[in-house]
């Protein structure tokens, strides 16, 4: 990397720590670009050059903060050498959920996000094959020793349901509390896997 896109580096960088600061602590709405760009000590018009608006950062971050989420869960992983679909989903999940109880900020900020649109319009933007989230899915998918169908439709359903669910287990325990529900959202999650199989 150059001298110049090390500094847009930094520059974009420094853009979405201070935003992300921002908003976990003064909320979205409260926050103007011109706080962001003053705490970041940039000029407003370098802001312009990464990001239209403040919701374009914001969902830029919700990107970026979901795939460290799963990139280190899946990292976490393969160090632990977990086999099988049904049990990778659900080392994920438990690994994803068990960070999110820990930092309730990020939680709010990604809110429901955890969902197909951020997945595949956000997180598929690595430059790294290793790093691209759907990608790891689809190599999980064909090592399993069954076969698939619809895998885009499971994925969204078990992400869709974990993210909804986790997070009003985690925040306001409805049904119940998220370390009761687990069993219930893991039973689910192999349910849902199951259903996709392909009958030989």
């Amino acid at each position: 990397m150059g001298k110049v896109e090390e500094n847009k580096k930094l520059k974009r960088d420094a853009l979405l720590n201070t935003a992300y600061e921002l908003f976990t602590t003064k909320g979205i709405h409260a926050t103007a670009i011109s706080d962001i760009v003053k705490k970041a000590g940039v000029a407003k018009g370098t802001f312009y050059l990464y990001f239209r608006d403040k919701y374009d950062i914001k969902n830029n971050l919700v990107a970026h903060k979901t795939h460290e989420l799963f990139y280190h869960a899946g990292f976490a992983m393969e160090k632990a050498q977990i086999h099988g679909l049904e049990n990778q989903m659900i080392f994920i999940i438990d690994h994803i959920i068990d960070h999110l109880m820990k930092d309730l900020p990020l939680l709010n900020f990604i809110s429901k996000n955890l969902v197909m649109g951020a997945l595949r319009a956000a997180l598929i933007t690595g430059k790294d094959a290793d790093n691209d989230i759907y990608e790891r899915f689809l190599n999980m998918v064909a090592e399993d020793e069954y076969a698939y169908q619809d895998v885009d439709v499971m994925l969204f359903t078990i992400v869709e349901l974990a993210g909804s669910a986790g997070y009003n287990s985690i925040l306001y325990k409805e049904p119940v509390p998220i370390d009761a529900y687990k069993p219930f959202l893991y039973r689910a999650v192999r349910l849902i896997i199951e259903s996709h199989r392909v009958i030989q």
